[in-house]
């Protein structure tokens, strides 16, 4: 069931209305929910909620029997690490035989060939499940704060599968902490008639960039990346612009109507997006860009591994990982990791020199336009970004290589082609200008909220309402569905 799509607009009203015609307490509230998560992950295929189930009860018994260890005990670590283990291997494993395994049995066979040995590939062909990798994370991210004794595991069977596959996040993120969802799954949440209403403006605001932004440079993006031969240099480096908005509009568009969707039902969701394309360095950018994710593997895999700490060669070892890992956690492709080592590449200079920490706040923060020097910083980064967006987007390395040599052409000097009315570029400059009076806040237009004229303020909703109605983009799955 998509946000975007007829199905889920007769679906969520019909949730809010009882949500909270039957908020009696907070366990009425939270089996509810739990019902109407499953239900919504069902509707897309309701053999894989055997999964979701499945994670869910491995991470549960996991916390529970590490507090049932006995900490007077000499080997009390000893087990409470072997439960950890095995609720890794279980999570990941499962991750493994339906995200990876094909992949890495036709990569095995490739090898040999290329040494004159021919096997036979024993694929599985599995569809991979819808949000497999975010509530994988989710839930792992539970067990290792369990472990670690940062979180208190909890008893509660209900509170932890809601915790597991509310059904805001269970499709694309954000990936939440349990620090932070489960205190609020734990007490009954009442009516607050202002969250709600921002809540409404950022559903508004999300379907704006999907519907609009999004699916309309998906249709000229996806035709210059299918037909990638025949178009010229200046068209094909267009094509990968328009890609980079059609990605951003989808996915941080999905995450403002999760975000959106929690405050109708009085939860208050992490921020996964912090307007990126503005950023001034590449480290600034990986601060704002799929922050959830960003942050777990961060807390998870770079730190432990010695973070910044220790000696150069560590730092480049722990970058290269970190980004790598990234990559490959986005798909069983050798493009997604050629996406991770050349992030790794451009964040290399900014670690070693120490300036990862140095764009911390918003640019221009106060002012109206920016100094020349942030322009051109925010420029370079965005151009690294696109080309990176290519890796991203392309079937294979021969595509992917192709495609960056047909910018590299003589012909990048010619006009570019296939751009229609030029109406989403009209689109992408409004959108952006936007994002930049909004960069400050939560979402762009969250501070519609205090307009002195009220009538202002509904103009603009009408004419966002017009656009995502009058929208001439061909309805899309959201990309982040895949992963």
């Amino acid at each position: 069931m998509l946000f975007n799509s007829i199905a889920f607009g007769i679906f969520l009203p019909i949730v809010f209305l009882l949500y909270w015609a039957i908020s009696k307490n907070v366990k009425t509230q939270n089996v509810f929910l739990l019902a109407a998560s499953y239900f919504f992950y069902g509707w897309w295929d309701w053999r894989y909620l055997s999964l979701v189930l499945l994670c869910s009860i491995t991470n549960y018994l996991a916390g529970v029997l590490m507090m049932r260890v006995n900490e007077d005990s000499g080997n009390a670590q000893k087990r409470r690490r072997l439960i950890l283990t095995v609720c890794c291997l279980v999570s990941f494993g499962v991750l493994g035989v339906f995200k990876y395994y094909d992949f890495f049995v036709t990569s095995f066979v490739d090898a040999f060939s290329m040494l004159g040995i021919h096997l036979q590939a024993n694929t599985l062909h599995l569809i991979l499940p819808v949000g497999i990798s975010f509530y994988t994370f989710h839930t792992l991210s539970y067990t290792i704060d369990v472990y670690r004794k940062k979180f208190e595991p909890t008893r509660d069977v209900v509170s932890f599968f809601l915790f597991v596959s509310i059904f805001p996040l269970a499709m694309a993120g954000p990936i939440e902490r349990a620090t932070n969802l489960l205190p609020q799954i734990y007490k009954r949440r009442t009516f607050d008639y202002a969250l709600a209403v921002d809540g409404m403006r950022q559903i508004l605001w999300g379907l704006f960039k999907k519907v609009v932004i999004a699916d309309n440079c998906a249709t000229i993006a996806n035709e210059i990346f299918n037909n990638s031969g025949i178009y010229s240099g200046s068209t094909l480096l267009l094509g990968a612009i328009f890609f980079t908005f059609q990605i951003y509009g989808d996915f941080s568009g999905y995450s403002d109507m999760a975000l959106g969707i929690g405050k109708l039902l009085g939860f208050k969701f992490l921020q996964n997006f912090r307007f990126p394309y503005f950023s001034r360095d590449i480290a600034e950018f990986w601060r704002r860009w799929h922050i959830s994710l960003n942050t777990w593997f961060r807390d998870y895999l770079y730190i432990p591994l010695g973070g910044s700490r220790g000696t150069k060669w560590q730092v480049v070892r722990n970058t290269f990982i970190i980004f790598l890992v990234s990559g490959f956690w986005h798909g069983a492709n050798w493009t997604f990791v050629c996406w991770g080592a050349y992030h790794a590449i451009l964040f290399l200079p900014v670690i070693l020199l120490g300036k990862n920490r140095k764009y911390t706040d918003t640019v221009a923060e106060g002012k109206v336009l920016p100094s020349l020097k942030e322009i051109c910083q925010m420029v370079l980064t965005f151009g690294l970004v696109v080309f990176g967006w290519i890796l991203f987007r392309a079937e294979n390395m021969a595509h992917a290589w192709g495609y960056i040599s047909g910018i590299f052409s003589s012909s990048i000097f010619s006009m570019p082609t296939g751009l229609g009315s030029g109406k989403p570029v009209f689109l992408i400059c409004a959108f952006m200008l936007v994002e930049w009076f909004g960069r400050e806040n939560q979402y762009a237009i969250e501070k519609l909220n205090f307009a002195k004229k009220k009538y202002f303020r509904w103009a603009i909703y009408c004419a966002i309402i017009y656009l995502i109605c009058s929208s001439g983009g061909e309805e899309q799955e959201f990309i982040y569905f895949q992963f």
